[in-house]
């Protein structure tokens, strides 16, 4: 029997790290449990999920992954400035702090904190890893056929 390769409708167990250009680490999976997908299934951006194509298990593999095929490039109209009395008056407001907000959908939106003074606050909308270079770091547990429920519409 051939050695199966990671594709479309494929179920992969994986380990993974997530890693600034420079090398600090974001996520990983090497000292945890691995994690288990479907190829497809719209769980792993196409960024992280089309250099997996066509591993197959036992691959140990990094990959340069550029910002437009991660988590985009930064967009200057996503910081946008907010009245102060929007927020709770006991909220102490710092930089760097992550908030929750609705979107438009009621979906969840966070924010951070860029800079407040007692007028309005400047909250950058941005995922925290827009416009930055990431290396995808991965090893390749297992590749099967994905169970028959988790492949049909």
């Amino acid at each position: 029997m051939s050695e199966q390769q990671i594709g479309p409708g494929k179920q992969v167990t994986l380990h993974f790290a997530l890693k600034l250009a420079e090398g600090a680490t974001v996520d990983s999976t090497f000292d945890k449990d691995p994690v288990r997908l479907i190829v497809g299934d719209g769980n792993l951006p196409a960024g992280f999920e089309t250099p997996l194509l066509g591993l197959s298990a036992g691959a140990k593999e990094i990959f340069d992954i550029e910002p437009e095929h991660a988590f985009g490039q930064h967009n200057p109209s996503n910081i946008q400035k907010l009245p102060r009395q929007q927020f709770a008056p006991e909220l102490e407001l710092e930089p760097g702090l992550m908030l929750s907000f609705a979107d438009k959908a009621n979906g969840e939106l966070p924010g951070v904190v860029v800079e407040f003074d007692d007028e309005q606050v400047t909250v950058d909308f941005n995922h925290p890893l827009a416009g930055r270079a990431l290396k995808f770091e991965v090893e390749i547990i297992a590749v099967e056929d994905a169970p028959e429920q988790a492949t049909e519409a």
